[in-house]
């Protein structure tokens, strides 16, 4: 079962939360943000466990829950009758019906068996203002026993009123030291690919247990790498064929844009330094060159502005295609 000590950094959000649970100086409302696979929703599991277990332990540094009382043996099996997460039908939304149906008529019944009623609402981000507007009632006028873990990876998406009503914690990159160590101790992958995985991932755990476990994720790199070698010699009609093999990845959208982000970090660090040190795609290091000469450090800003201006229209539901030809063209004129 998955204790504190099983937390990857996040040391100062680990302590907070300790502190918390053994102080007794509980809120009604906390928001967990930060980037997807950065371990929000494993943190709040262990949060709620350790707040429903009946039999507390002190383990060298830090209190955990037992893993053996009835509490934590339902939370184990993900059927724990006072923790509820929000499900919604529709993959992109969360609505205010989920909002009302699923948390507003039935926090005002007493947990069945623990001290605490928590709710789970993770993607928060994905939330209506409407949902958001349902969310407030229970958040501005609480039962006592209720506590709601509100998962995101867009503070921007959550109303002020929102945010002013809860606690908020901030996810923190890992350290590159700290997961390269896990990497190669916990998943025993060697060191050089543990370097390539850390440099991809950023600080973002999630991201790279799945750098070194996907083949999927290698298949995804060799294709984002093999178009921006090939753009700026690439016609029309080929680029329309690259949205569409894109387009395979469009549930790994950002995944595939981060790849584009760290070529073209490679292209701006050596276009300063002449340096091959430091270099992520050292093995490329001609077509690199290539690039870097091609571009000005203006026009590589305005791929990265565009990246990021991509990301964000994704993630508004605008038109998959039509975002992906506006960064494609902005790759090929800069």
């Amino acid at each position: 079962m998955a204790k504190f000590a099983d937390i990857i950094g996040q040391e100062q959000l680990k302590e907070q939360l300790q502190k918390t649970w053994r102080t007794d100086k509980l809120s009604h409302a906390y928001i967990l943000s930060g980037e997807r696979g950065s371990g929000k929703e494993f943190i709040a599991r262990v949060f709620a466990t350790a707040l429903q277990c009946e039999n507390p332990q002190r383990i060298e540094e830090l209190w955990e829950p037992c893993g053996e009382c009835h509490s934590c043996r339902q939370m184990a099996g993900k059927n724990h009758p006072d923790v509820i997460e929000l499900t919604h039908e529709k993959p992109g939304t969360i609505g205010v019906d989920d909002i009302r149906q699923q948390i507003n008529a039935s926090v005002s019944i007493k947990p069945y068996s623990s001290p605490h009623k928590i709710y789970m609402i993770k993607e928060g981000e994905k939330m209506t203002v409407q949902a958001q507007n349902a969310l407030l009632k229970t958040l501005e006028e609480p039962p006592a026993y209720a506590v709601i873990l509100l998962l995101t990876t867009s503070m921007e998406a959550m109303l002020p009123t929102i945010i002013s009503r809860c606690v908020n914690l901030s996810m923190k990159p890992v350290p590159d030291k700290v997961l390269k160590e896990f990497l190669m101790q916990e998943m025993r992958v060697p060191d050089y690919k543990a370097d390539i995985s850390v440099a991809f991932a950023r600080g973002n755990l999630g991201r790279a247990k799945v750098m070194v476990s996907n083949e999927d994720f290698d298949k995804m790199r060799d294709d984002a790498v093999t178009l921006l070698k090939y753009i700026d010699e690439m016609e029309i009609h080929e680029v329309v064929a690259a949205i569409q093999k894109i387009k395979e990845y469009k549930f790994d959208i950002e995944d595939y844009l981060d790849i584009i982000s760290i070529w073209y970090r490679d292209v701006l660090l050596f276009k300063a330094t002449n340096d091959v040190n430091g270099l992520i795609f050292k093995n490329e290091i001609q077509y690199i060159k290539k690039v870097a000469k091609k571009s000005s450090y203006e026009g590589i800003e305005n791929i990265i502005d565009a990246l990021e201006k991509a990301k964000a229209r994704l993630r508004a539901n605008v038109n998959f295609d039509l975002t992906i030809e506006l960064l494609l063209m902005t790759i090929k004129e800069n």
